[in-house]
C-alpha cells in the first residue's frame, strides 16, 4: 500500500477547516485527500486529479466503499491543465492545493510498466499509457548524445557518458527491451566500487527516464502559476518534491511570487521527514515540503 509522506506536516501547513474546498493535483491513492476530508466536513469538497487512469478507477471504487465519494470529484488528467480542470468542474472557491510530486508504490510494484529495475518488465515508464513517448523509444531510438544529456541533466549521474555509450553499443547487438536488460547495461558500464554502494547504479538513469517520459519538469513549470491563480485569497499551497531540480524550481517560483507580493511563505526552508518517518517509510527520505499562502 502506498504511504503518503509528511502527513502531519501537510495538515499543519494546509490547515484545512470545516466546509473548505481543496484541490489535490496528484491524488494517487487518496492518502493526503482522506486526511483533508476528515478536517473539512460536513460540506468541504476535494477535486482530485491524477494522470494514471488505473489509480482514478481504484480510488473511485474505494471512496464509494468508504462512503466518501459524494465530497470528491475525481479527474484523470494532467495537472498542467489545472485552471481548465477547475473551471470545467465549477470547483470554487479553492481554499488550498497540494501537489505531491512523487510517484506511487503502485507504479513500482503493480503497474507492470517498468518503473523499477527490481522487476523484469518491458521498458515503458508512462504514467498515462495513452501518451506516445515511452522509455523503450528513448533507449532504443535516441542518439547517444541525447541519452547522455538526459542522464546527466535529469539524473545528475556522474557516469552519464559511459552509460550512454554502453546503451548505444548494446542496442546495436540486440534491442534493450526490458528493465533487466537496461540495468545490466548500466551495471557493466560503471566502476566496480560504484556497484557496491547503497544506491543501485541504475537508480539515477531510471529516474531521468521517468522524468523525461512524463515531462515532469515541464508540467511543473506550467502548473505553478496556475496553482496561485486558482486559489482564493488566503488560500494555502503545499508542494512536496523528491528531486533537487523540482525543489529548486518550487523554491525559485515561491521567491519570485513573494517578491511580487502575491504570496507569503509559510515555510522559510524546506520541511523534511523525521528520522522516525524515514525509518518507517524509506521512500520518504528525499521528500521536501514547501508551503505558501496567497495574499
Amino acid at each position: 500500500m502506498h504511504v503518503p509522506v509528511l502527513q502531519s506536516e501537510v495538515i499543519e501547513y494546509l490547515d484545512p477547516k470545516p466546509n473548505e474546498n481543496f484541490v489535490d493535483g496528484t491524488i494517487n491513492g487518496g492518502g493526503h485527500a482522506r486526511l483533508i476530508l476528515d478536517k473539512t466536513g460536513p460540506r468541504g469538497r476535494i477535486l482530485g486529479i491524477d494522470l494514471t487512469p488505473e489509480l482514478i478507477v481504484r480510488l473511485k471504487r474505494d471512496l464509494i466503499t468508504e462512503g466518501q465519494s459524494q465530497r470528491v470529484v475525481l479527474i484523470n488528467d494532467n495537472f498542467a491543465r489545472l485552471e481548465d480542470i477547475v473551471r470545467e468542474n465549477k470547483f470554487h472557491p479553492v481554499n488550498g492545493l497540494i501537489l505531491d510530486l512523487g510517484f506511487s508504490s503502485w507504479h513500482l510494484e503493480q503497474s507492470g510498466r517498468g518503473f523499477s529495475f527490481m522487476a523484469n518488465q518491458r521498458l515503458d515508464m508512462r504514467f498515462n499509457p495513452r501518451e506516445e513517448l515511452n522509455a523503450w523509444t528513448i533507449i532504443n531510438r535516441w542518439s547517444e548524445d541525447e541519452i547522455g544529456a538526459l542522464i546527466r541533466d535529469y539524473g545528475q549521474e556522474n557516469f552519464w557518458r559511459k552509460i550512454a555509450a554502453s546503451i548505444v553499443a548494446d542496442r546495436q547487438l540486440n534491442p534493450i527491451d526490458s528493465t533487466k536488460d537496461l540495468a545490466q547495461t548500466i551495471n557493466k558500464s560503471v566502476p566496480e566500487w560504484y556497484r557496491h554502494r547503497k544506491i543501485h547504479p541504475a537508480t539515477k538513469t531510471f529516474q531521468a527516464l521517468r522524468i523525461v517520459v512524463n515531462r515532469e519538469l515541464s508540467n511543473l513549470v506550467r502548473v505553478l502559476p496556475q496553482a496561485i491563480s486558482i486559489l482564493a485569497p488566503q488560500g494555502r499551497i503545499v508542494i512536496i518534491s523528491f528531486h533537487e531540480l523540482e525543489d529548486r524550481m518550487v523554491k525559485q517560483f515561491f521567491k519570485t511570487e513573494e517578491e511580487a507580493g502575491r504570496i507569503e511563505l509559510i515555510t522559510k526552508r524546506p520541511v523534511k521527514p523525521s528520522e522516525k518517518e524515514i525509518t518507517q517509510n524509506r521512500r520518504s527520505r528525499s521528500a521536501r515540503l514547501r508551503a505558501a499562502r496567497k495574499i
